[in-house]
């Protein structure tokens, strides 16, 4: 990954499918809707947990996790949407959403972009959300979002 501050020079935008990036772009609005639905499909209690609010949150948050698959098909860094999810996991963390929405909403994108990507740019894109989904799996595991808590021993290490 390139960092101007460390001397190495930026990340090259047209090494890889430029064309594709830009589809992604022209198509965020209607990509994210239709990733959020397949999302609330794959785990139906996303929409229970978070309501209208926390799904037009969510939806709002679908367009720079697109962003980012753009930048990885243009640039081909498989590893640019998953430094994305490095980063939100705390913001993500302090708003109270599962780890376990997240990666259900990047399977979302990975599987609403068929319709605009061609098959090689498509294995590109599912390869970077599956890195994605690989950090917000693992941050699931360190935080305890992977187990439903007994609520009688949540009560006892409450200690109330």
């Amino acid at each position: 990954m390139s960092h101007p501050n460390l001397g190495l020079p930026p990340r090259d935008l047209k090494a890889g499918h430029p064309a594709a990036g830009e589809r992604i772009r022209a198509e965020r609005a209607r990509l994210g809707a239709r990733a959020l639905e397949i999302a609330v499909e794959l785990d139906p209690s996303i929409a229970a947990r978070h309501g209208e609010l926390g799904l037009r949150k969510l939806l709002r948050d679908t367009e720079p996790l697109l962003e980012r698959l753009a930048i990885a098909l243009a640039a081909d860094d498989r590893m640019a949407v998953a430094a994305y999810a490095e980063w939100v996991v705390v913001p993500y963390r302090r708003r109270g959403v599962p780890m376990d929405d997240l990666a259900c909403l990047c399977e979302g994108i990975a599987r609403a972009t068929p319709s605009v990507l061609s098959a090689e740019e498509q294995a590109l894109a599912q390869d970077a959300m599956e890195q994605a989904i690989r950090v917000f799996r693992w941050h699931r595991r360190v935080a305890g979002d992977a187990r439903k808590r007994n609520k009688l021993l949540a009560f006892l290490y409450k200690g109330a």
